[in-house]
């Protein structure tokens, strides 16, 4: 497998939120009720992942010409870090974060804070990031991990 970290351009909206709304649909649809996952896929649409390319430093992981999964660098956060499903459990995660958290240092972000969904908890602490608190929304738990 050739994979290729690179940050994500404006033409690449409609791919990533493909790739994201089927990880939310496929994956997190296990943790999470049917009225969060409609939540989380309307906050992904094309137009909605232009309009975080402007506030974010985005990141795409492209397998074989297709984006396979995305994450991002808000400030000292690491936002919307979703993997394509069949992608899953290849090492493409951890690359991406990889990628982050060597941006992060280069920026002089020393800690990294997650607010990630129950689905990664145990992603991120393989990963080293520890709970710190979560956070209710609704019906949404988030767990806040840091590194």
């Amino acid at each position: 497998m050739e994979l290729t970290i690179r940050q994500a351009r404006s033409d690449d909206a409609k791919a990533i939120s493909r790739v994201i709304v089927a990880a939310v649909r496929e994956s997190n649809g296990q943790d999470y009720p049917a009225s969060v996952i409609a939540s989380v896929v309307a906050h992904f649409t094309p137009e909605r992942v232009i309009e975080q390319l402007k506030q974010r430093l985005v990141f795409v992981a492209v397998v074989s010409d297709k984006i396979a999964g995305t994450g991002a660098l808000d400030g000292n956060a690491v936002r919307s870090l979703f993997i394509a499903p069949q992608q899953q459990r290849k090492g493409i995660g951890q690359a991406l974060m990889s990628r982050i958290e060597i941006t992060a240092l280069e920026r002089g972000i020393g800690a990294l804070l997650v607010p990630a969904s129950l689905t990664a908890e145990s992603f991120y602490a393989r990963l080293g990031y520890h709970v710190l608190r979560e956070q209710l929304h609704g019906e949404e738990r988030t767990i806040i991990a840091m590194h």
